[in-house]
């Protein structure tokens, strides 16, 4: 999951700072929090101003609209403040190696992707047991997220940096290794854990290092690199096991290379950023809070999310599958390049849109999510590959610009001092819905098939996007009558 989802979903400012998604949490939102990564979820996938309602509000809350530039506010004043005693941190070379180490991080998620149906066929396990695997990365993200908030606020941004690089090569050494489905899901839980650490303390430190401290182009790198890292990383793994010998172990060698090469540059050339506060022990529960107020909007956001990251887990779960199965089409490159289609158009969608309101992003990317996953569903009876990537496409779009907007809306609406609590609740859900959807998908296609399967998955994301759609419409002519 840029992240979760998956991208920092974390803190104050940053990580889905990514969405990760996707992307994905101590004090978050707290001043002495500046990692936690639902903000930086925030910073990543949002980098958008506030609507034209935000601007209007108080001082207090015109300064929390600054959190659509990408950056919450209370992590600005944080990383000036340690920066202070720290002159010498900002660093171009710097801040793009830990941004080419954020999109590795994410890429290392998708790697397996386009080679799920490989291990199925030579280990003959169920489409249950592929999306069970598949979805134990979001699970290990989601621990992570819980259990490790504020964590680099602690003990320093360095050596959590190079310690879960070093945990993700771990990760890569046991899919080498791997002999039965049991080292699948420790590889992807290992995996998961990994990425939900690195995220939080990558996208904070994106923000403290950029050499002219701009933090709106921090925050848009922090989310391009998660949504590309994805998409790269499936396009990469599926070419290499397509023409090179060795398909299920060599993706993982070269990604260990390229980790190893980054975790290098970490040590010899990031500075450390922040004056460690020490205490409070290495694992922090984050806690989970929706005040009543703004339930209603919460809610209404929530079910964008779902309905965004529900086909985003089903591309990742299951693509392979339907390539295979549906389409005819056994090819592993083909494969990567559907994700490609799907993830990497709906950050490069974030970014074109990157301006435009979050009514206008949830209106907009609900009629793509439906427009799209009813295109690729009229390719399966087809057999058409060309007819399902344009479904992608769309669909693509859809989930970009739905998950924007459903972010947005959070954020503007979550008060202040439970800013950490609502967002790390938010993005739970986020991470839910990239896994759990597709792992019900894997149980129903047993006995229905594969086809009516996806047939069932689009109309119920359908459903959800146009709920969204119509909650998105409701809400707005309430807000106008209020006023």
């Amino acid at each position: 999951m840029f992240f979760p989802p998956q991208r920092r979903l974390w803190g104050n400012v940053p990580r889905i700072a990514h969405v990760d998604p996707l992307s994905p949490i101590t004090n978050v939102g707290s001043a002495s929090h500046p990692e936690s990564r639902w903000g930086a979820a925030v910073s990543r996938r949002i980098g958008m101003r506030g609507t034209a309602a935000g601007r209007k509000r108080s001082a207090v809350k015109r300064e929390d609209s600054r959190l659509f530039d990408g950056v919450a506010v209370a992590e600005r004043s944080a990383a000036s403040q340690s920066l202070g005693k720290h002159p010498g941190a900002r660093s171009a070379f710097a801040f793009w190696v830990v941004a080419a180490a954020m999109a590795f991080a994410l890429a290392a998620s998708a790697v397996p992707s386009p080679l799920y149906v490989d291990y199925q066929a030579q280990w003959q396990f169920s489409a249950a047991t592929l999306t069970s695997i598949y979805a134990a990365y979001a699970g290990g993200v989601v621990v992570a997220l819980l259990l490790s908030g504020g964590l680099s606020d602690r003990i320093g941004r360095r050596p959590v940096l190079l310690g879960s690089v070093a945990v993700l090569i771990a990760s890569l050494v046991l899919f080498v290794f791997a002999s039965g489905v049991a080292w699948l899901y420790v590889a992807r839980g290992v995996q998961g854990l990994a990425t939900g650490v690195f995220t939080g303390a990558a996208g904070a430190a994106l923000t403290e290092l950029h050499p002219r401290s701009d933090h709106r182009f921090a925050a848009m790198v922090n989310s391009t690199s998660g949504a590309l890292g994805i998409a790269v990383g499936a396009v990469a793994a599926g070419a290499i096991a397509e023409f090179v010998v060795f398909p299920l172990r060599t993706p993982y060698v070269l990604l260990a290379i390229v980790a190893l090469v980054l975790v290098t540059a970490i040590a010899l050339r990031v500075p450390e950023t922040v004056e460690r506060t020490g205490g409070g022990g290495v694992l922090r529960l984050q806690r989970l809070k929706i005040p009543r107020e703004i339930r209603g909007q919460f809610a209404l956001a929530s079910l964008g999310a779902f309905a965004a990251w529900a086909v985003a887990g089903l591309y990742l779960g299951l693509g392979g599958s339907i390539a295979k199965e549906l389409l005819q089409v056994n090819n592993h490159l083909v494969v990567g390049l559907v994700i490609l289609s799907m993830q990497g158009v709906g950050g490069v969608a974030q970014v074109v849109f990157t301006r435009i309101s979050n009514v206008a992003a949830s209106l907009a990317g609900s009629a793509a999510l439906i427009a799209g996953m009813l295109i690729a569903a009229m390719a399966l009876p087809l057999s058409s590959p060309v007819v399902f990537f344009a479904g992608a496409i769309v669909t693509g779009i859809g989930f970009g610009l739905t998950f924007m907007g459903a972010t947005r809306r959070v954020v503007q609406a979550a008060p202040t001092h439970a800013r950490g609590e609502t967002l790390a609740a938010y993005f739970v859900v986020a991470y839910v819905a990239i896994s759990a959807p597709v792992v019900a998908a894997g149980f129903v296609s047993a006995p229905l098939g594969l086809a009516t399967t996806f047939y069932l998955f689009a109309v119920t994301i359908a459903l959800a996007a146009v709920s969204t759609l119509v909650g998105t419409v409701l809400s707005r002519r309430a807000d106008r009558t209020s006023r």
